[in-house]
């Protein structure tokens, strides 16, 4: 992902045509939606991907180019000239994080990393000291991410009976009066190292900003989010005596409560702060042409500044919190999560459409380190159905959701009589699960010779392997295709797995693996290796020329493309498992009652992918396991925990502070149209019994749809006021004059 990360950026710069080229033995792109971004580069972008390992490099020519040598998929060897060749490196644990680690008493593998139990994968051989990111396994952001707050959830565990006791409150200064004083404004440009610098002139926008009206400041930072900027930004406002604030930087949707934050330390409302966008909506989609970017970057700083102007402060609401949590979904990263937040002190209601707890992982033997899952989750049914925090709601079936972060209600239809229950919570937790793809492929579900890696596992723990003398595995079965563009992360090591329990039952046992890419990513690359070297036969194919299959009447038939020797091969197969991939729980239903935003594929989308894993853009509600994207069984117990860390950020408040940033209507002007009740995407306006329409602020999420619906102009949107945008619009066209 770093190598086509790069190679995208590196064209975006380049101001012209690039070649690109990314040689690699697998394509290791199994992240949520990251797939689809490797095709992206490859397809639209035209990076190109050499399935080839580099024979040599030589400098030539007086440039010193750099030529590789290489041999194709026919075998013939190629040369190729670059101007720069980049290494794709691994990552390895550092001596004296081996060292650390031997002083506090927690032993490590063989490669340095944290040795942790396979499904309880933060912790470590010493109770109470808890691994995550890249010391536990390699792992990319969003993973890590997870894993901090897994190990959150965890100490946080241990340390319930002690919270608050040592709590310090943030003592923020007196909030400054600015009513009558006139706007003192300052503006902060950022480089952004070269993400804005790369393509903006920003001395010249900072120049620019300096002779706009009320501007009593104006500076550039090389990252203006940065800690030591942050201080800076401190200082400055505090000696240029400046009570208005504009940063020209990246997105405001991740960075605006940092600076707001700034301006609350030095005794300014937070309201009066102002975001350019001058990345995303700039340099990025302006990167061949920085002439114009530039002259860009000085009209948003201008609008900025004049919206700046005519900021007032605004007072933000606190509620109080209830202190009860929900959880949608009863397998393994639903209970686990249950289990995180009731081991905290609060109370859990978790909610399961099925008769029983147990979800996907039901069906599932063992994992690939050899974890009995049949024990873990019997053992996780019993602590969970005996835990006086959490109470089990079986056969179970969400209709009805309302309220706000702290303060939910959900009615939930209860057991077979179905007898309605109304819920107050202050968070939830989605844990809805996936299933296995039912594969339409290659002869199944007709034959009895064609199962899926999950109906393999069960035949070898219950028969063995007696019967077998010939195994053929196809991956990629219902995933990496147009309907389903994405990795779905289990099939490789699910296909590893039975070929290793398979070699072990019965060593003469000849099994052919026919893959795309194998993505046995970190420390699961040993049991591919582990396989190789027991005589399993991997062949790769590609997709415009898949396997060919023929039924007989003690088997299947399997035909395939060998890339090495040129040829095609037959072999008669004892037994075909497909590599069948995750899809998504049927949500739709759900999704709309809740009104959360899924992937094309099912999937609850996140807020952020790599600031926010866990999070939906609703505050309050949280994803976890399979619900959020395909993983195997120890990622979907971190993220499980992972969730129950960040509800537990909400429950443990007494009270929560709401955005100032609400709708409100003036009730003369309202002609009860009733067009702002149809438009809210939210369902926050009602008609009062005055009969005009009203908006509860603490409902409200501040999107301006009905502003901007209402036809009587009776509403209006805090922080976005008409004066406000429309001060914009001049600044902007006193530009274009």
């Amino acid at each position: 992902m770093y190598a086509v990360k790069d190679a995208m950026i590196a064209k975006e710069h380049s101001g012209g045509e690039l070649d690109c080229a990314i040689f690699n033995m697998d394509v290791r792109t199994f992240g949520k939606d990251y797939e689809k971004y490797y095709l992206r580069a490859k397809d639209k972008e035209g990076v190109r991907f050499i399935k080839a390992r580099i024979h040599t490099i030589d400098e030539v020519g007086d440039k010193k180019d750099l030529r590789i040598r290489y041999a194709d998929k026919e075998g013939k060897i190629v040369e190729e000239v670059f101007d720069m060749v980049v290494l794709s490196v691994g990552l390895q644990i550092p001596e004296s994080v081996r060292q650390t680690a031997a002083r506090i008493g927690v032993k490590t593998g063989d490669y340095g990393f944290a040795r942790s139990p396979e499904l309880s994968p933060v912790e470590t051989t010493r109770p109470g000291v808890f691994a995550c990111g890249v010391f536990q396994a390699p792992k990319d952001i969003p993973s890590s991410v997870t894993e901090a707050s897994a190990a959150a959830c965890l100490a946080g565990s241990r340390l319930a009976e002690s919270r608050n006791t040592r709590t310090r409150q943030l003592t923020l200064p007196d909030e400054i009066d600015v009513d009558g004083i006139d706007p003192r404004i300052g503006v902060f440009v950022c480089n952004c190292g070269i993400n804005i610098a790369g393509t903006v002139n920003v001395p010249a926008v900072v120049e620019a900003a300096s002779r706009l009206p009320h501007v009593a400041w104006a500076g550039e930072n090389l990252f203006t989010c940065s800690e030591d900027s942050q201080q800076q930004m401190k200082q400055t406002i505090v000696e240029n005596k400046l009570n208005r604030v504009v940063v020209a930087a990246c997105t405001p949707k991740t960075h605006e409560p940092i600076f707001m934050d700034t301006l609350q330390a030095c005794g300014l409302n937070r309201y009066l702060f102002e975001m350019a966008n001058i990345r995303n909506q700039d340099s990025w989609v302006h990167a061949n042409n920085p002439e114009r970017a530039t002259k860009k970057a000085n009209d948003l700083v201008r609008m900025a500044v004049a919206r700046a102007a005519a900021l007032q402060p605004l007072v933000e609401k606190k509620i109080p919190v209830d202190k009860r949590a929900l959880v949608i979904g009863g397998g393994t990263a639903g209970m686990t999560a249950a289990l995180g937040m009731a081991d905290q002190g609060f109370e859990v209601l978790l909610v399961e459409k099925e008769r029983q707890l147990g979800g996907m992982a039901r069906r599932l033997t063992k994992t690939i380190g050899g974890t009995d899952v049949a024990a873990h989750l019997s053992d996780l049914i019993q602590r969970v159905s005996n835990h006086e925090k959490i109470q089990v709601l079986v056969e179970s079936l969400i209709v009805g959701f309302s309220g706000f972060k702290g303060n939910f209600t959900t009615e939930v239809l209860v057991g077979p009589g179905m007898y309605e229950r109304k819920i107050n919570h202050g968070a939830v937790v989605l844990a809805t699960g996936a299933v296995e793809y039912r594969p339409t492929e290659y002869g199944y579900p007709e034959s009895d010779r064609v199962v899926t890696q999950v109906e393999l596992s069960a035949k070898l723990a219950e028969t063995g392997a007696d019967d077998l003398t010939r195994v053929v595995m196809i991956q990629c079965i219902g995933s990496r295709n147009e309907q389903n563009p994405n990795c779905s992360r289990v099939c490789c090591q699910a296909a590893v797995k039975n070929a290793l329990h398979i070699k072990e039952l019965r060593p003469e046992c000849d099994v052919f693996v026919l893959y795309r890419d194998m993505r046995t990513d970190g420390l699961l690359e040993d049991h591919y290796r582990q396989a190789r070297e027991k005589g399993v036969l991997f062949f790769r194919y590609e997709p415009e020329t898949p396997p060919e299959t023929a039924a007989r009447a003690d088997g299947v038939t399997v035909s395939f493309e060998d890339p090495v020797l040129g040829r095609r091969l037959e072999v008669d197969a004892d037994l075909l498992a497909l590599s069948a991939g995750m899809v998504a729980e049927d949500t739709e239903e759900l999704a709309s009652i809740v009104k959360l935003a899924r992937t094309a594929e099912g999937h609850f989308m996140e807020a952020h992918v790599k600031l926010r894993p866990v999070d939906m853009a609703t505050e309050g509600i949280f994803v976890c396991g399979t619900a959020h994207s395909p993983k195997l069984l120890h990622e979907a117990v971190a993220q499980a925990q992972a969730a129950a860390a960040r509800a537990v950020t909400f429950l443990s408040q007494d009270y929560l502070t709401l955005s100032a940033v609400t709708a409100r209507v003036d009730a003369e002007r309202c002609a009860a149209c009733l067009i702002c009740v149809r438009s809210c995407p939210f369902s926050v306006p009602r008609i009062n019994e005055e009969g005009v329409s009203e908006i509860d602020e603490a409902l409200c999420h501040g999107c301006g749809v009905c502003a901007a619906e209402c036809p009587a102009k009776a509403i209006e949107l805090n922080w976005y006021e008409d004066d406000q945008i429309l001060c914009k619009v001049e600044a902007l066209l006193e530009g274009i004059r």
